[in-house]
């Protein structure tokens, strides 16, 4: 899976650089005017871990800047921690991050290996394929927990009137390596035995497709609301898991709701 995926990544950055120069010319011809600063923070509602049938509360935060009149950027609600390094009204580029929920075995209620809570490290690139379409791609490497290989591509369609209200919708796909369908699908000789589920070793691949939406709506100049929600359904091996089946749901919801703050700097 591993050779898969970095070449995927890689034809990705390949067919969204060619932003790359446009990103520095655009970056540099802004720097003059007044800088304006919009904080959301707010509940959310995602699962426990990859496959859970149960939801676990987390905050949902977001930070965006902008000069001058300029719209803020776009940001789906439902994607990880991105810090654009370079960033134009066509193209962005940087790292990324996520933290991954830990499983435990009294969430499962089953002798079966727990997972710890897992930070995962990579980078993003972002393009407009048209004006109102952005593909978004991030590739994440475990450095601990799953210490897996994770991989998200995400197709939005996105209506606005510049801040007052903005809609998107599309389409999500998940991809893993084995290591990170092991960490949490997997069922050993020694689980088996203990849960009488049979045994089971996922490969890599996708793992989950579905489709997400985000909103916001500006109430006056500085106070508005920014929310999601989203659908995951669990596919191949992740699907086909005795742990999915038994004690999990391949139905992956999260959502939430953020009150917004905006201000000059």
């Amino acid at each position: 899976m591993l050779r898969f995926m970095l070449p995927a990544a890689c034809a990705a950055l390949a067919l969204l650089a060619p932003g790359l120069a446009q990103a520095q010319s655009e970056q540099a011809s802004s720097g003059g005017e007044p800088r304006r600063v919009r904080l959301a923070l707010g509940p959310q509602w995602v699962p426990s871990y990859p496959g859970s049938d149960e939801l676990r509360l987390r905050p949902l935060i977001d930070v965006s800047q902008t000069r001058g009149d300029q719209p803020f950027a776009f940001e789906a609600a439902d994607e990880n921690i991105a810090i654009p390094l370079l960033r134009s009204n066509s193209f962005a580029f940087g790292p990324a991050a996520n933290i991954e929920g830990s499983r435990r075995r009294d969430e499962v209620d089953a002798p079966i290996d727990e997972v710890g809570t897992t930070v995962e490290l990579g980078g993003f690139v972002q393009a407009w394929l048209a004006p109102q379409l952005r593909a978004h791609v991030e590739v994440r490497q475990g450095v601990n927990g799953h210490r897996g290989l994770v991989s998200n591509l995400n197709l939005d369609y996105v209506v606005r009137d510049g801040d007052r209200w903005l809609f998107s919708l599309g389409p999500r796909v998940a991809l893993s390596d084995g290591k990170y369908q092991r960490a949490y699908f997997s069922v050993d000789a020694r689980e088996s035995a203990a849960t009488g589920l049979p045994q089971f070793r996922p490969g890599g691949g996708v793992h989950a497709m579905g489709a997400s939406a985000t909103g916001l709506y500006q109430l006056t100049e500085r106070w508005g609301v920014y929310g999601y929600v989203k659908y995951d359904r669990l596919v191949d091996d992740a699907a086909n898991s005795p742990i999915t089946r038994a004690y999990g749901s391949r139905n992956q919801l999260s959502g939430g709701v953020s009150l917004s703050f905006t201000f000059n700097r």
